[in-house]
């Protein structure tokens, strides 16, 4: 067994002995660019197993998300520093020599599951150097993630949402995903008729690949054709201007 995963196994069998970012609001250090302001990562205890990264053995990855094409959302990896760097590196050279366009996750039945890196550029990182002090030395945490999971793509109408597994909040997150990325107005008590709009019409989905603590819900609004359902639902009395009170004139003008 190589000594870096050593390390891993190590770490998860005695967690008192280390600490972790799993529980705190963003790993900070290292190349930050921008703070994370809307992701709450789960306790330590929600993540317990860990994936090998078949192109780079020195690489352990304890949560991964991908779209419906396999394309990468999300990357959580432990690993020495030089491993970190090497692989970050290897992911900016794309299809030259000893470049990653992709790799694949060791499932723990042995399975091999592909995730293709796309354009690097759309991607944000978030590091941090950690377990400092133990026989093993330091390891660094580092997060890829496709930068619409901290701001919405306001011109495309589209954003990413990273939640912990069956959160309690997951309504509240995607009504406040949906008010900050929807460029029509859209009253709070809304909420839930609006988020039952969104996913019968595919507009709001839940990624079908997720390894790990965390879940991605994809919010990709056909504005024109919301609209028009608004305006629908508005006219008919289903939405209105309060919980309890009929729309306004001036808010039908709107619907019309």
């Amino acid at each position: 067994m190589r000594c870096d995963a050593q390390v891993f196994l190590f770490a998860k069998r005695f967690p008192a002995l280390f600490s972790t970012p799993w529980g705190s609001d963003c790993p900070a250090g290292g190349a930050v660019l921008t703070f994370i302001e809307d992701i709450t990562m789960p306790a330590p205890a929600s993540s317990k197993t860990l994936y090998r990264i078949d192109e780079c053995p020195d690489l352990m990855a304890d949560g991964c998300i991908g779209d419906e094409h396999e394309n990468l959302i999300f990357l959580s990896i432990w690993a020495r520093d030089t491993a970190v760097q090497e692989f970050l590196a290897r992911l900016t050279l794309g299809h030259d020599d000893q470049g990653l366009d992709q790799f694949h996750i060791i499932t723990k039945q042995g399975g091999s599951l592909p995730v293709f890196v796309g354009n690097v550029e759309n991607l944000e990182k978030r590091s941090t150097r950690i377990y400092r002090r133990t026989l093993f030395g330091s390891l660094s945490n580092v997060w890829l993630f496709d930068r619409r999971c901290i701001k919405p793509d306001k011109a495309n109408a589209s954003a990413l949402a990273l939640l912990p597994r069956d959160s309690a909040f997951r309504l509240d997150r995607m009504w406040m995903l949906v008010q900050d990325t929807c460029p029509l107005p859209l009253l709070d008590h809304w909420r839930d008729t609006v988020l039952e709009l969104l996913q019968s019409r595919d507009m709001l989905t839940r990624l079908p690949f997720a390894l790990g603590p965390l879940e991605c819900h994809r919010l990709a609004l056909d504005v024109p054709a919301l609209t028009t359902a608004l305006g629908k639902l508005i006219r008919n009395g289903t939405l209105g201007a309060t919980e309890y009170e009929p729309v306004s004139n001036a808010t039908l003008q709107f619907a019309a």
